[in-house]
């Protein structure tokens, strides 16, 4: 028996725009093989829309949007997608489908990513990819993060001038000076250039139809725009966008067209990423971080910035977890090493044995000892990473690389520092001698997307891509926002204690991430690398560390599928006494603050602050089986997994 569930309100219409993408893609469930074709003219299966609520936007990246309960895993044969988005999902998939390699669908994805989330990710950002060739059985990691303008001053985010020490207006985030060197397009360029085989003109035919024909505001963005409406109406571009002319918000299934968007992507089309930091489109981005407009303060990028920009390859940063091989990112992202860390702790744990109970589609309850064990080796990767990680371009790490942080000995010390019924509240960095790095409160991080995708040839890519913030700087200009990823530094250039701080501003440096694109390869019998297991990524700001641990926990300490480690309770903790609890997920009882729920009571009776604040993480997953892969995609967006049916 076949069974459709409801496509997410506000998407449709603009799914009936890319319906001819569609062909040879699918979602087949573990249930029944709920094909594309069993959908009006061709629509992908999704589950319905959750319903948009209150969130604490200091600690989530974009507004909370609730929950879709009982989400079953994607199966497919030779190759799988999943997006925040089921347009950028379908999009992709076609090239998939038409043979096209990974690299191929993350151009597509982005760029109608762009669209469909403008206030998570799109061209005037930036990106880290993990991407794996399959014949040459080689790891490369793209770093398109942006920089710092080449007259940024270590108060650049503290102040308006040197003599002028007013903040910038109305605010660090909302003014010209957060706005850094986009890179999103330079790394796409960099990873077709490697591994595409489409032509990089046709990969902007999506976006492109889409961005002249219009679609549907989803009620994601809409809850997005209402939330950001005020800060949004001080940019002429975005107020004309995404406001009506009273100044309300668009709302949801508001069909929203973009011309200025389609003349931008067929010159980038045409000309490659060099009609985006030269020429016409590179002066209107200096322009728009230098407007005034509102009393804005103005930024201080220049047509040297955009033109000098180059995305970086860097070593993947990979370590062995029991019995798989976990590749990360490396600085400037934080994530890879963040990540590696908690896991190296967390191996002194028998964690299998605390698995979830009451196990269902949205993987069951977690138990308290796992919570507590996790989020205290959270605490002690977070302790190290807040002193010690940065743009090791410009600042290195002890021993000048991760070995130091990441040596088993050293990790397994700190797991020692570990009670087992007792939080320890706050970690201490570890000491790794004279290093002369300040220490302060971190800056909040927030906003991005995540792709995930394997195509029929056995490559994989990892990409998470943001715009920093939902909507960026609130800057807009020829059809696309731009990034307020400078706010990712330290706008304090020294510590408490005096000592410079590792992720302070300086020209041409790129801001500390908290990104994690992830793959996950076996381990042999002799301790090598073997074969590709597994794909996943998170947006999230820096609590994306955390999400990808739960679901790195979740697939191969509990044995979940990929929906079931995607959907279940978000957990875990930063380097301060609270610890996080998604409130929104079924199996909380966030009423009273917690106060009833037998996990939070759980864990406030060995010591943690636990908040239930609803999370808005947008994980996805995908997993190698004996014959293809099988996928899920997180319940707090509204994102989808494709593929071809088996």
């Amino acid at each position: 028996m076949r069974r459709m569930r409801a496509i997410p309100a506000g998407v449709g219409a603009a799914l009936l725009l890319v319906a001819g993408l569609l062909t040879g893609c699918s979602a087949e469930t573990t249930e029944a093989a709920d094909s594309c074709a069993d959908a009006p003219n061709g629509t992908p299966i999704a589950a319905a829309g959750p319903t948009a609520t209150a969130t604490d936007l200091a600690t989530n990246p974009e507004i909370a949007t609730g929950y879709r309960t009982g989400m079953t895993p994607v199966r497919t044969h030779s190759y799988a997608v999943s997006t925040a988005n089921p347009v950028a999902t379908a999009a992709a998939c076609r090239i998939l489908a038409a043979g096209g390699t990974a690299a191929d669908a993350l151009v597509v994805a982005q760029t109608v990513l762009g669209l469909v989330e403008p206030q998570a990710s799109g061209i005037g950002g930036g990106a880290f990819l993990l991407y794996y060739d399959a014949a040459g059985k080689s790891i490369e990691a793209y770093d398109g993060r942006e920089t710092a303008p080449a007259a940024a001053t270590e108060n650049y985010l503290r102040w308006i001038s040197e003599t002028d020490h007013t903040a910038p207006q109305p605010n660090p985030r909302a003014s010209g000076r957060s706005i850094g060197v986009p890179g999103a397009l330079r790394l796409l360029e960099a990873a077709h250039r490697d591994h595409g085989e489409q032509p990089w003109h046709d990969l902007f035919t999506p976006a492109i139809d889409l961005a002249d024909n219009g679609f549907d505001i989803s009620a994601r963005l809409a809850s997005q725009i209402e939330e950001s409406a005020p800060a949004l109406a001080r940019d002429p571009g975005a107020r004309a966008y995404f406001l009506q002319p009273d100044g309300t918000a668009k709302p949801q299934g508001h069909h929203l067209s973009n011309p200025a968007m389609a003349k931008t992507l067929g010159a980038i089309a045409t000309d490659g990423a060099d009609a985006f930091y030269t020429g016409a489109i590179a002066r209107d981005i200096v322009d728009t971080a230098a407007d005034t407009a509102a009393g804005r303060t103005a930024g201080r990028l220049s047509l040297d910035d955009l033109a000098g920009y180059q995305a970086k390859k860097r070593t993947p940063l990979c370590t062995d977890y029991r019995t798989h091989h976990i590749c990360g990112m490396p600085t400037p992202s934080s994530g890879g090493i963040t990540v590696a860390a908690t896991l190296g702790i967390l191996e002194n744990f028998d964690l299998g044995a605390l698995g979830p109970h009451d196990l269902d589609r949205d993987g069951g309850e977690p138990a308290a000892e796992a919570v507590h064990l996790i989020s205290e080796a959270e605490r002690l990767a977070y302790a190290d990473r807040d002193k010690y990680v940065a743009d090791s371009d410009f600042v290195p790490l002890p021993g000048g690389s991760p070995d130091a942080l990441l040596d088993k000995q050293y990790l397994k010390d700190r797991a020692a520092t570990i009670g087992p019924a007792h939080a320890m509240g706050t970690a201490r960095a570890g000491d790794f001698g004279p290093v002369p790095l300040g220490t302060a409160p971190q800056q909040p991080e927030h906003g991005t997307s995540h792709i995930s995708v394997v195509d029929r040839h056995g490559n994989a890519a990892a990409m998470t891509t943001t715009v920093e913030s939902a909507f960026g700087s609130y800057h807009m200009t020829d059809g696309f926002v731009l990034n307020n990823q400078l706010t990712d530094f330290s706008a304090e250039p020294t510590g408490t204690d005096g000592l410079p701080l590792a992720n302070r501003v300086s020209p041409g440096k790129r801001p500390r991430s908290s990104m994690s694109p992830t793959l996950i390869f076996d381990r042999t019998a002799g301790g090598t690398r073997g074969d590709l297991v597994g794909v996943t990524g998170s947006p999230g700001g820096s609590v994306i560390i955390q999400f990808v641990v739960k679901a790195l926990v979740g697939l191969l300490d509990w044995h979940l599928d990929p929906q079931q480690a995607v959907s279940q309770v978000a957990f875990g903790a930063a380097n301060t006494p609270v610890t996080g609890v998604g409130g929104e997920h079924p199996a909380i009882d966030a009423t009273s603050g917690g106060d009833h729920d037998p996990l939070v009571r759980a864990l406030r009776a060995m010591g943690h602050q636990v908040s239930v604040d609803q999370q808005s993480s947008g994980l996805s997953a995908l997993q190698r089986t004996s014959d293809g892969w099988i996928g899920g995609a997180d319940p707090r967006r509204e994102g989808t997994v494709l593929g071809d049916a088996r």
